[in-house]
C-alpha cells in the first residue's frame, strides 16, 4: 500500500465519521473531503472540482427547478387531490391506488418534495374515512423512494452510477435504462404492502391531522374585480382554477347575502365571496389579477411606507389588548397602515364577516402592508411575532404550459436529441422563463446541500479509482466471493450498499462502492453496468431503517411510528428488493433468464 492509498483511505474515514456524526453539515463535509484531497496531492485541482461541471449535478440542479414549476402551477398538488379522491373508502384500494400514482410522481421529481406533499391529503383522507394513517403513510413513503428507480434522474445515485459506467468506456446509461427494473419493484412493493397490511402499525399518530385540516383554513374575503376575466363566469369554474382547498362559506351581492347563488351562478363584478383557503390559495387570491381581497381593496390606501407590498404572519400573544376586540372595532388600517387579509384560529367559530371577527389569544393574522411599517408591528406588545406568509401563489394557469415543458424535457433526453445534461437544464431555464416559477422561487426549490454534496463526493470516486484504492478492496472481496455466481456478487453489491446507506446518503454510498463493484466486474471479466446499477439500486431502495431515507423521517412523527416498524416491515421487502433488482440486472445486461426455470 503505497503513500496515496494510505492518504485516501485516512481521508475517507475522516469523511466517513463527518458524515455518520453529522458534526458538519454534509454539504460542508464534502468541500472539506474535497480540498483534503489536493492539499494532500491525491488529485489535481482540476480533478478535484470537476464534480461542479458533471452531469449529476446539473441535472439535479434542474430536477430540483422543474419540480419547483410543477409546484408552482399546483400541477403536484392536483395530482395529489386527485389520488386522494381515487383511493376510494378501503384500506387496501388506497394502498393500491396510492402506491403506483406516488412512484410516477417521484419519478421525475424530488421524492421528498412528493412525500411532503401527500402527506396531509393522505392524513385527512385517513381521518374522513375512519382509517389510520400510520396504516398508509409508509406504504406512500416506501412507494415514493422506489418511484426514483423508475429513471435515471429521479435519484442522485443513478446519475452518479452512470458516470462511473462512462469513466469506464461502457455505454452510459439512458434516461430509461433502469425503467424494467423500477416497474418491476413497484409492483413487488405494492402487493408486498397489500399482502403484508395487517402486520402495519394501526396507530392514530402523534399529531393526528387537526394541524394540517386547520392550516387550511384561512378566513378571508374575496372580491370580484371589475372587467375582470372572472366577471360573468359560474362560480365552479373559480373553484375549479383554486383547487379542492378552496371552501366558499358566504356569497353576498350588493350587500346582502344570497342563499340562492351557487356553483352554477355567474360571478359578477363587485360580489363578495367569504371563502377558508389554504396558505397557497390565499396567495393566488392575492397574485390573480381578477380578483382582490376585500380587506386590501378597502383599505389598502392606509398602508403607505417604503418598500413593495407583502403578506406577512402575525400572532395575537397572550393579554394583547387586541384580544376580544373585532377587527372594525381596532380600526386596523388607520391606526397601523396595515391591512388584516386573512384570520386562522386554532378552534372556535370565526364572524361571517372577517371584520366583525373578535381576536383571540393565539388567532393569525394575515397582514398586507410595506416593509417600513412592518418594523413598527413587530416591537409592538400586542404581537407575539411577525414572520412571512407562508403560502407560494399557484399559477394554475401557466400549469398546461408546464406539463408540456416536462414532457419535451422528457423527450428530448429519451431520444437523445440532447444530453440529459443540457436537455433538463434548458426544461428549468424553460419553466423561468415562461413564469411557471419565479427566478428567485427557482433559486429556493435548488437543495444547494444536495448539489454541492454531489459535486464534493465525486472526486471521492476519481480518487478511489485513480489511487487504486478500489482495486485492492475488490481483490479482497474477490478472494471472499471467488466461484460465487453473477447473481450471488450482484447480492452482495446491492446488500453492502442497502447497509451503508442507512448512515451515508445515496449518493455517497454509490460514489464509494460504485469503483469497487467496478473493478470486481473487471476482475470477473463481466460488464461493470449490472454491478454499478444494483449497488445504486441498494443505496436507494433498502428500507430497514427511518433515517435510510428522508421521506421516512418526515411520516415518523405524524404515522407514530417506532424504529422497530421499520425494521420488522422494511427488511423482508428490502430482501424482495434486492433478489429481483439482481434478477432483472442479470437478464438486462449479463443474458440471464427473465423468468426463473427458463433456460
Amino acid at each position: 500500500m503505497d503513500f496515496s492509498q494510505i492518504a485516501f483511505l485516512l481521508i475517507l474515514a475522516a469523511a466517513l465519521y463527518l458524515f455518520v456524526s453529522e458534526r458538519l453539515r454534509v454539504d460542508v463535509t464534502a468541500m472539506i473531503t474535497l480540498l483534503a484531497l489536493v492539499l494532500s496531492g491525491v488529485l489535481d485541482a482540476k480533478q478535484a472540482l470537476s464534480g461542479f461541471a458533471s452531469e449529476p449535478a446539473i441535472i439535479v440542479a434542474a430536477v430540483f427547478v422543474i419540480s419547483g414549476g410543477l409546484a408552482a402551477t399546483g400541477i403536484t398538488e392536483r395530482l395529489g387531490q386527485w389520488i386522494g379522491r381515487a383511493a376510494g373508502r378501503s384500506e387496501s384500494r388506497a394502498i393500491a391506488v396510492t402506491m403506483p400514482a406516488v412512484a410516477a410522481l417521484s419519478s421525475f421529481t424530488h421524492h421528498v418534495m412528493v412525500t411532503a406533499m401527500m402527506l396531509p391529503i393522505l392524513t385527512r383522507f385517513a381521518k374522513s374515512r375512519g382509517l389510520s394513517a400510520s396504516r398508509l403513510l409508509m406504504p406512500m413513503s416506501f412507494a415514493a423512494s422506489l418511484g426514483t428507480t423508475l429513471t435515471l434522474v429521479s435519484a442522485p445515485a443513478f446519475l452518479l452510477a452512470d458516470n462511473l459506467i462512462e469513466r469506464t468506456g461502457a455505454p452510459g446509461l439512458g434516461i430509461f435504462s433502469i425503467t424494467p427494473i423500477g416497474l418491476a419493484l413497484v409492483v413487488v412493493g405494492v402487493l408486498y404492502m397489500l399482502a403484508a397490511r395487517w402486520v402495519l402499525p394501526k396507530r392514530g399518530g402523534e399529531h393526528g391531522d387537526d394541524g394540517y385540516l386547520r392550516l387550511d383554513r384561512y378566513r378571508t374575503e374575496l372580491v370580484i374585480v371589475e372587467g375582470s376575466r372572472w366577471s360573468t363566469r359560474p362560480l365552479s369554474e373559480l373553484q375549479k382554477a383554486l383547487g379542492d382547498r378552496f371552501v366558499l362559506t358566504g356569497w353576498l351581492r350588493d350587500g346582502q347575502r344570497r342563499q340562492d347563488l351557487g356553483p352554477g351562478s355567474a360571478l359578477i363584478s363587485g360580489d363578495i365571496l367569504l371563502v377558508e383557503a389554504s396558505a397557497d390559495a390565499l396567495a393566488s387570491l392575492h397574485d390573480d389579477a381578477g380578483l382582490d381581497l376585500n380587506a386590501i381593496k378597502r383599505f389598502g390606501e392606509h398602508a403607505d411606507g417604503d418598500g413593495e407590498p407583502q403578506l406577512v404572519q402575525a400572532l395575537v400573544a397572550p393579554g394583547s389588548e387586541f384580544v376580544g376586540r373585532s377587527v372594525r372595532e381596532l380600526d386596523f388600517a388607520r391606526r397601523f397602515h396595515a391591512v388584516i387579509a386573512g384570520l386562522w384560529r386554532r378552534q372556535g367559530a370565526v364572524a361571517p364577516r372577517l371584520s366583525d371577527a373578535r381576536l383571540r389569544e393565539g388567532d393569525l393574522l394575515v397582514l398586507w402592508g410595506r416593509p417600513a411599517r412592518f418594523a413598527e408591528l413587530a416591537a409592538h406588545h400586542g404581537f407575539l411575532m411577525l414572520v412571512p406568509f407562508a403560502g407560494e401563489a399557484r399559477r394554475r394557469v401557466r400549469a398546461p404550459l408546464a406539463l408540456g415543458i416536462l414532457l419535451m424535457t422528457i423527450i428530448a433526453a429519451a431520444t437523445e436529441w440532447l444530453p440529459a445534461s443540457l436537455a433538463f437544464l434548458l426544461g428549468a431555464v424553460a419553466m423561468v422563463a415562461t413564469r411557471c416559477v419565479d427566478v428567485e422561487q427557482a433559486y429556493r426549490e435548488i437543495d444547494v446541500r444536495i448539489f454541492v454534496m454531489i459535486a464534493g463526493v465525486i472526486p471521492l470516486g476519481v480518487a478511489m479509482e485513480q489511487t487504486g484504492t478500489a482495486q485492492l478492496l475488490a481483490q479482497g472481496m474477490l478472494q471472499v466471493i471467488a466461484g460465487w455466481s453473477p447473481l450471488a456478487i450482484l447480492l452482495v453489491m446491492f446488500t453492502v450498499a442497502a447497509l451503508l446507506t442507512q448512515i451515508l446518503s445515496d449518493a455517497a454510498t454509490t460514489v464509494l462502492l460504485g469503483p469497487i463493484a467496478i473493478s470486481l466486474a473487471q476482475s470477473l471479466g463481466l460488464p461493470p453496468t449490472p454491478f454499478v446499477v444494483c449497488t445504486a439500486l441498494g443505496a436507494v431502495a433498502a428500507f430497514l431503517t427511518p433515517i435510510g431515507h428522508h421521506g421516512n423521517l418526515l411520516i415518523l412523527g405524524p404515522g407514530q411510528y417506532r424504529f422497530s416498524d421499520f425494521l420488522r416491515i422494511g427488511l423482508p421487502l428490502t430482501m424482495l428488493i434486492a433478489w429481483v433488482s439482481a434478477w432483472m440486472a442479470r437478464w438486462l445486461w449479463l443474458g440471464g433468464p427473465l423468468l426463473p426455470g427458463a433456460s
